[in-house]
């Protein structure tokens, strides 16, 4: 597609440093607030998330947690009971398998109840710094398709057309942006077009 390296250049523009929007201090807050987040919004996880890690510091009490007090606590995150089961079978793998400690690969990543490739992506990018993929959540996969990086809807095919498009120094960096500017301006309900730094780029434009 033409218009990528100038729709990258403007995206860096405006927003060259993106930090993800759920809030955690350590790698194992990270992929519990992920799990999290699934069909749920970063604003709700993390209001969640501090009464959660205060109970419990580090997979080792997690994993020794009552369920029923994991449920109570995550409960207005959504599908609590399957989430609460998630975490606590991830906090015991991770005790029992890692030593304590998230895993730095994506197969062992994958191993853990409750993570699919999005969820460890995330951990690889954010927690460790490795670009092994790229985040595909609903904004990425929405404005993936809408610049015409992508024709795909499903995330998997989607994660493949941008590895192959995009520069590997901006796998981790890229999906934040997109999500940035999903909430900002290219709203899925009502995207603000004519104010959009990429509208004389958007493949959705050039086709209307």
């Amino acid at each position: 597609m033409k218009n990528i390296s100038p729709i990258i250049k403007i995206l860096k523009k405006e927003y060259p440093k993106v930090p993800p929007a759920l809030i955690y201090s350590n790698v194992f807050e990270l992929l519990i607030s992920v799990i999290l987040s699934a069909q749920c919004t970063d604003a709700r996880v993390n209001m969640v998330t501090p009464v959660l890690f205060k109970k419990y510091k580090n997979p080792a009490t997690l994993a020794k947690a009552n369920l029923n007090d994991i449920e109570k606590i995550i409960r207005s995150t959504g599908f609590y009971k399957s989430k609460a089961l998630s975490l606590k079978e991830t906090a015991k793998t991770i005790t029992v398998k890692f030593d304590g400690k998230v895993p730095k690969t994506m197969i062992e990543l994958l191993s853990l109840r409750g993570v699919a490739r999005k969820t460890a992506n995330v951990v690889l990018g954010h927690g460790y710094g490795k670009s092994e993929g790229i985040v595909v959540d609903t904004h990425v996969k929405r404005l993936s398709f809408r610049l015409g990086f992508t024709k795909n809807t499903n995330p998997l095919k989607i994660e493949r057309d941008l590895m192959e498009i995009i520069d590997k120094k901006d796998w981790i960096w890229l999906p934040n942006a997109l999500i940035h500017h999903g909430r900002k301006t290219c709203n899925a309900r009502k995207p603000d077009c004519p104010n959009c730094p990429l509208n004389k780029l958007c493949q959705k434009n050039l086709d209307s």
